[in-house]
């Protein structure tokens, strides 16, 4: 111990670097050189080529409606699965819905196309998911004839969601990866909210949902800004889920900026940004858009990790609109307003952090801060070992209560931990790392009843 303390004191002695050391998988590397700007372009090409995927469209034409197009991508999956050595399954996932006074006006086959890459190590059950909604419409949500291109909203979620599905199948990981088209979203959400409930019946270990939708152009009508290198992320801050059975514990720690998702968008930040050159992540405190709901929300709100991954700029002249000039302004979501550089790099953003989360050990167990009657400015952290992966050994995180971000990131081989800094102006977490370097999601300690301290 007293030798990890005196580490810890000789790496905060100076807070100010010079250079920057960055560490890649040299397999994600690989991985990422595969995706290509030319296989985005035909996978929303063919989209849409299928003239409508609004979700009420009809399922019997083979050439046109969602029904053609849950179809061919059910074809492009199971394609993806001869080169996965069994490893990849695919499937579209069916429930009836019915008329709901909203946005559905008929009984519908719902269906979400699902390929799951099944994880290698039968002790790991750590399931991550990256989707994009299949479904598009015009400016009337229940037209389900006129055209409806939707290429980038949510043709470009969809071309990402396939091309990292084309590319990961040919590899393994530990924890299992589904990739998923859903249907139904602007209808109300209709698809990921089957899925989420269905995930929260079974029991199923989502430790990140990835949500693309809109994710393919970067210029903004009114104001005419264009940015190609930066893309939001949006998450959570207070857990939408039994938020008064946890309020008194987040306002006693002011863990107001720590939930599931806040954390998970830390983590593709520091991920994208350590493999992306040309991409900043920028992270938007909303769960969503204001006043906007994406297909993470029904899994955020039955507990589970959830961002959605979106363009900086938004244009509202080309999401849902009917295709038309008017005053000289061409609306509708047509494929040439996409720009695929900029898709490209945010396909590599998924990518490269399914990547490191599923090859990556589990979280550490058990993360616990000391909690005694006796006032300390040291902090004492100790934990269990994951409860899957190969550990090589864990980083200690720090940052200040107002940083957005993990500003210090200290490695040990150890399972406990004394800083030189106070519990009342830091905040800590622990990641299990491996040989390769991909980090678990951060840990944030765990105490029971805080002792009675005197003032």
């Amino acid at each position: 111990m007293k030798k990890l303390f005196l580490l810890i004191i000789l790496f905060s002695a100076n807070t100010s670097f010079s250079q920057t050391i960055i560490q890649r998988d040299a397999e994600i590397e690989q991985m990422l050189k595969e995706v290509s700007a030319d296989s985005l372009q035909s996978y929303i090409k063919t989209l849409v080529a299928f003239g409508t995927r609004n979700t009420l469209s009809t399922q019997t034409n083979p050439t046109r409606g969602i029904g053609a197009a849950r179809n061919w991508v059910l074809e492009r999956f199971n394609e993806m699965a001869k080169q996965a050595g069994g490893r990849l399954s695919a499937r579209i996932d069916t429930t009836t819905h019915y008329p709901d006074g909203y946005r559905v006006d008929r009984a519908i086959i719902l269906g979400n196309v699902l390929a799951t890459l099944k994880g290698a190590d039968p002790a790991d059950d750590r399931i991550f998911i990256i989707s994009g909604h299949l479904d598009a419409v015009r400016s009337t949500p229940t037209d389900s004839t006129g055209d409806a291109p939707g290429a980038n909203d949510d043709g470009s979620g969809t071309a990402a969601v396939i091309e990292c599905a084309r590319i990961m199948s040919k590899h393994s990981f530990p924890a299992t990866i589904i990739f998923v088209a859903v249907s139904g979203e602007e209808q109300g959400l209709l698809g990921s909210d089957f899925m989420a409930e269905k995930a929260k019946k079974e029991n199923w270990n989502i430790e990140a949902v990835l949500n693309n939708d809109i994710i393919g152009s970067n210029t903004s009508n009114e104001t005419g800004i264009a940015d190609n290198t930066r893309v939001r992320v949006f998450s959570e801050g207070l857990p939408a889920f039994e938020t008064e059975k946890v309020a008194a514990n987040i306002r006693n720690q002011g863990l107001e900026n720590d939930g599931k998702s806040r954390q998970l968008a830390r983590y593709i930040k520091e991920t994208g940004e350590r493999y992306i050159q040309n991409l900043e992540v920028v992270m938007i405190y909303r769960n969503d858009r204001f006043f906007r709901d994406g297909d993470h929300t029904p899994f955020v709100q039955r507990g589970y990790a959830g961002i959605r991954i979106t363009q900086i700029n938004e244009n509202y002249t080309q999401q849902h609109q009917n295709i038309r000039i008017e005053n000289n302004i061409q609306y509708g979501d047509l494929a040439a307003n996409i720009d695929y550089e900029y898709l490209r790099k945010n396909t590599c953003l998924n990518l490269v952090n399914l990547a490191n989360l599923a090859k990556a050990p589990s979280m550490p167990d058990s993360v616990k801060m000391d909690m005694t009657k006796r006032l300390s400015n040291s902090t004492y952290l100790n934990w269990k070992a994951p409860k899957s992966g190969k550990v090589k050994g864990y980083y200690v995180l720090v940052r200040e209560t107002t940083s957005a971000f993990w500003q210090k990131k200290i490695f040990t081989v150890e399972m406990e931990m004394r800083l030189p800094f106070s519990k009342d102006n830091y905040f800590f977490a622990v990641q299990a790392v491996n040989d390769a370097g991909n980090e678990s999601l951060p840990a944030l300690p765990r105490f029971g009843p805080l002792p009675k301290l005197s003032k």
